[in-house]
C-alpha cells in the first residue's frame, strides 16, 4: 500500500544517530577530519565547523593516557584496525571515557584512502548505556556496516578532492549530506530497540521518504513543496545503501537546479514496483527544466558522475525526460541486483574515480 508523507518534517533531520562517526583523509597533511556527524557534536560539543580540518588529537587533554595515544598513533601509522577506551575532553573541558574503533579504508589497489572512526561514551558519562557485551556487539556490527558502506563514500571523497575549492566548508558540507544519508539507513536498521540483525533488510519506502524529507527540510524553502509516495518494499541493506545515496543525489539535484528563478514549485518522489518487477524510483519537478543539450548525468557535474557510478553499482537504468515544464527522472533497479556494497564500490564509484595522487 502506498504511503504519502507531508513535508517539511523537521523531526526527520538526522540528529539521533546512536553513534559518533568521524572520517579523516590521510592524503592531506596531518590526516585531518573531513566529516563528523551530528552525534559527534552531541558527544563532544564540537560543531562540524570546529572539527573539520583538524587532527583528532584535539579531543585529548591533560588526563589522557600517553600509552593510549601511542596505541592509536601506531595503529594509524601501520594502517591497521584498533579499538580501545581513551579519556577525551568535550568542548567545555569536561572529561569523558570514549570507546573508539578506527578502521582504514582502502582502494582497489590496497592504498589507504580514509580512516573511519566510531565513538561512543562509556561509563558514568554515557546516557542509558547498555551492558558492555551489548555495546561491543552493537559497535562491532555498526562498524562492519559502516566500513562496507563507506567504501562507496571513499569514491565520493576521491572525486570531490579533484574539484575546485575541494577543501572548502561548502564541499565538506556536501560530503556530509551524502554520508548522513547512510546514517538514516542505520537508524532504519536499529529501529527503536537498538538491536541489530546480522543480515538485515530495510523498509526501502520509509527510508527513501526520510531521505527526501530531510533534503527538503535542510533546503528550507517553504515555496518548494515535496510530495512523497512510497510502497511497502523490503530490500537488502546493501541495495538500500546505494539506492538511498542515489535518491539523495536526485532529490538534492532537483532542489538545487530546478528552481533557480526563485519561483514556487513541487518536487515529487515515488517509489514502487514496476510492471516488470523492478524497483522503480521516480523524482519529478515542475521547475525550470534541464537544457536540451545537457546529456545528464554523463555530461553533468560531480553530482552527475556520482549518479552514474551509483547506477553502475546497482545495475540500474535511468530515463531522463526534460522540458520547459520540468524534469522527470526514473530509475529501474533489478529486484535482486547482483552485488555487495564493497564490490559495487569497486565497479561503480571507484571505477569512476580519478587515480589516487
Amino acid at each position: 500500500m502506498a504511503t504519502s508523507h507531508p513535508v517539511p518534517m523537521p523531526a526527520l533531520a538526522p540528529n539521533d544517530v546512536p553513534f559518533a562517526l568521524v572520517v579523516t583523509n590521510p592524503a592531506i597533511e596531518d590526516n585531518p577530519i573531513v566529516f563528523v556527524n551530528s552525534a559527534f557534536t552531541q558527544l563532544t560539543g564540537y560543531t562540524f565547523e570546529q572539527a573539520v580540518g583538524r587532527n583528532c588529537r584535539f579531543l585529548q587533554g591533560p588526563g589522557t593516557d600517553p600509552e593510549d595515544v601511542a596505541t592509536l598513533r601506531d595503529a594509524v601509522m601501520a594502517g591497521r584496525e584498533v579499538s580501545l577506551e581513551i579519556l577525551n575532553y568535550k568542548a567545555d573541558g569536561a572529561p569523558f571515557l570514549n570507546h573508539v574503533q578506527i578502521t582504514p579504508l582502502r582502494d582497489a589497489h590496497g592504498a589507504i584512502t580514509s580512516f573511519v572512526g566510531i565513538q561512543r561514551a562509556v561509563g558514568a558519562q554515557a546516557e542509558a548505556t547498555p551492558s558492555v557485551e551489548l555495546l561491543e556487539t552493537a559497535l562491532s556490527e555498526v562498524h562492519h556496516r559502516v566500513k562496507n558502506h563507506l567504501s562507496m563514500v571513499v569514491g565520493l571523497i576521491r572525486m570531490q578532492s579533484r574539484v575546485a575549492n575541494a577543501n572548502s566548508l561548502e564541499n565538506y558540507a556536501t560530503l556530509a549530506r551524502r554520508i548522513e544519508t547512510l546514517q538514516l539507513l542505520y537508524q532504519e536498521m536499529t529501529g527503536t530497540s537498538g538491536a541489530w540483525d546480522k543480515d538485515p533488510e530495510v523498509a526501502l519506502g520509509e527510508y527513501v521518504a526520510r531521505i527526501a524529507s530531510t533534503v527538503a527540510y535542510l533546503d528550507g524553502r517553504k515555496a518548494i513543496r515535496l510530495d512523497v509516495e512510497v510502497e511497502d518494499i523490503v530490500a537488502p541493506i546493501d541495495t538500500a545503501a546505494q539506492l538511498g545515496l542515489l535518491a539523495s543525489e536526485l532529490v538534492t539535484n532537483a532542489y538545487q537546479h530546478a528552481f533557480k528563478s526563485g519561483r514556487a514549485g513541487l518536487v515529487s518522489v515515488r517509489l514502487g514496483r514496476s510492471p516488470s518487477g523492478t524497483i522503480q524510483l521516480e523524482v519529478r519537478d515542475d521547475g525550470d527544466g534541464m537544457p536540451a543539450d545537457l546529456r545528464w548525468p554523463d555530461k553533468g557535474n560531480l553530482g552527475g558522475k556520482i549518479v552514474r557510478s551509483l547506477l553502475t553499482g546497482l545495475e540500474a537504468e535511468l530515463a531522463v525526460t526534460g522540458g520547459p515544464d520540468g524534469t522527470m527522472l526514473v530509475v529501474d533497479v533489478p529486484g535482486r541486483p547482483r552485488h555487495l556494497a564493497c564490490s559495487a564500490s569497486e565497479r561503480g564509484l571507484a571505477a569512476n574515480s580519478p587515480p589516487a595522487a
